[in-house]
């Protein structure tokens, strides 16, 4: 795949971690053979997570990732802490940069720890081979890399595309579910939150792999979908909609053409369906002043008739035929604590990698939060979820 043709939410992660000037960002530019973070002998230089989606060869597309150091210190540097922490959530691959004249430190083992518990692949480099006295026995997961001589860096590559390659799984948004020469219809609306010049990129990802799969696609409005259906000398073999049209598309489209959403299909691209399912029923039982977060992986601007901040808190009141209070949060922000919501509604989360998806639905878990995501909460809402996902669990 090219660079062009993944996006960044596909791509395998890869986050590098240590100590203060450990030499993080040094190596991190010599493996790119990029300045993307600046270096300095200054410790606590990296004070961000600084991303960059690239091509890196033998790699291929990756989203490389330089995060501030995890020994930092004072209040500041504990926000600096917790931003390297939200990184793990989304990390595919770990790099741990250690001082190689210094060695193992304390901050070290726990980020090693912290690797096992998450189930990370991970290499540990040991950076200044050039100025290590001696050369340690390494372990399988080790190397000894120079960001100012190159040593190791071509090794440092070679491994980490191993790695990728380990992790990787044959998984298809919806070829899977259709055959070679079908004809699919892809409902999208557009509405005065619908960005201007373009669709968005589950719309924009599903209708590349259905070309890609050789299937002819036709797409249309909400409003014009019975005309366009009415048109097809023989029905379509899927209509995928935007969730906030589920109503409208159930009503226009015979009950025997299989019908899903966007945001269904993405819940089962990244692994999360089942339990998300399970969550679409704590929506009919909230009552007066119950606290439901609504999340999404992206940062939008609000426009009246959002489908996060206006319509679906409005669907959900009808829906419970109660007042819950709602809170909203945006991008990587994503509470730890969720004890006092009583569910979450999350977007598809076109825009965070599956890694990402999948540590937020284990908060939930472990909070004993039900969580359910638009497209499944919506079909359930209009009494269709169950058609919604025969498509995808047949």
């Amino acid at each position: 795949m090219s660079l062009n043709s993944t996006v960044s939410a596909m791509r395998p992660h890869i986050a590098f971690f240590g100590r203060r000037n450990a030499g993080k960002s040094s190596v991190v530019n010599t493996v790119t053979n990029q300045r993307i973070s600046v270096v300095s002998d200054t410790l606590g230089t990296t004070t961000d997570p600084v991303q960059k989606a690239m091509e890196l060869l033998p790699l291929g597309p990756v989203v490389i990732i330089d995060t501030p150091g995890f020994d930092d210190e004072g209040a500041l540097g504990e926000l600096r802490v917790e931003r390297t922490r939200e990184v793990l959530r989304k990390t595919d691959i770990a790099v741990l940069v250690v001082d190689g004249t210094v060695g193992l430190s304390a901050a070290d083992e726990r980020l090693l720890d912290e690797f096992t518990r998450r189930k990370l692949p991970y290499l540990v480099c040991y950076n200044k081979s050039d100025l290590m006295p001696t050369r340690p026995h390494l372990n399988e997961h080790e190397l000894l890399v120079s960001a100012l001589t190159g040593e190791g860096i071509g090794e440092l590559k070679e491994r980490l595309a191993t790695l990728i390659k380990s992790e990787e799984k044959e998984k298809c948004i919806v070829a899977d579910l259709v055959q070679e020469g079908d004809t699919v219809v892809l409902v999208i609306p557009i509405d005065e939150s619908a960005p201007k010049g373009r669709i968005i990129l589950p719309q924009q990802q599903t209708l590349r792999e259905l070309l890609d799969h050789h299937c002819t696609v036709i797409c249309c409005q909400d409003t014009e979908l019975k005309a366009t259906l009415g048109r097809l000398k023989h029905a379509p073999a899927l209509v995928i909609t935007d969730s906030q049209a589920f109503k409208r598309v159930a009503e226009h489209t015979p009950a025997d053409v299989p019908m899903t959403s966007f945001s269904i299909l993405f819940a089962r691209f990244k692994g999360n369906l089942d339990g998300l399912i399970r969550g679409a029923n704590a929506l009919k039982h909230l009552n007066n002043g119950d606290k439901v977060l609504i999340s999404e992986g992206c940062t939008h601007h609000r426009q009246c008739g959002d489908i996060g901040t206006v319509k679906l808190p409005d669907w959900i009141r009808k829906y419970a035929g109660a007042e819950p209070a709602f809170t909203f949060t945006s991008g990587g922000t994503f509470p730890d604590d969720l004890s006092d919501y009583k569910v979450i509604v999350h977007c598809g989360g076109c825009m965070l990698n599956e890694k990402e998806m999948q540590h937020r639905q284990r908060v939930a878990v472990s909070a004993g939060i039900p969580m359910v995501n638009y497209g499944v909460a919506i079909a359930a809402m209009n009494g269709i979820l169950d058609r919604a996902l025969q498509p995808v669990l047949k």
